[in-house]
């Protein structure tokens, strides 16, 4: 018997719904790296773009435990002399919600072209609204350990 390869045209796409108001900033991004890869899938293939697209809506309200809201630092420099510029999570939230995020879920993405062409797949927002009703995506119920505590 020989192992089963899907060709990119095989694949099915669903589009799934995440709410994260109250879930736990890691834990969600985890969850929704796998669904991006297709690691869900029986027939997932690291080589081949498998994975399905994800809506996150209320990533303005999602949780972090402990002090990381004053303490964790999101740096980056601007490649001119004395551009480097640091902001903590509580102002960047304040700012631009989305980007917590985005950053946490792109960094547990395949750092390569296929995880670029992955990562496309997530659709991220701020409130409970999203204009990707067309699609028909179903609500994805996250498992218990996600909540946060």
């Amino acid at each position: 018997m020989k192992t089963y390869c899907p060709k990119p045209d095989d694949v099915v796409r669903e589009w799934l719904v995440i709410d994260a108001e109250g879930k736990t900033l890691g834990r969600v991004a985890s969850e929704v790296a796998s669904i991006l890869r297709g690691k869900h899938k029986a027939e997932f293939t690291p080589h081949v773009d498998c994975g399905d697209f994800v809506v996150v809506v209320n990533a303005e309200k999602i949780a972090v435990s402990g002090k990381k809201e004053t303490q964790k630092m999101y740096r980056h420099h601007s490649g001119f002399p004395g551009g480097f510029k640091e902001e903590s999570l509580a102002h960047l939230r304040a700012r631009r919600p989305i980007v917590i995020l985005e950053k946490a879920i792109r960094g547990m993405m395949p750092h390569n072209r296929l995880g670029d062409q992955q990562f496309t797949k997530l659709k991220v927002y701020v409130g409970p609204e999203h204009p990707h009703a067309a699609q028909k995506p179903a609500e994805l119920k996250l498992p218990e350990h996600v909540l946060a505590n």
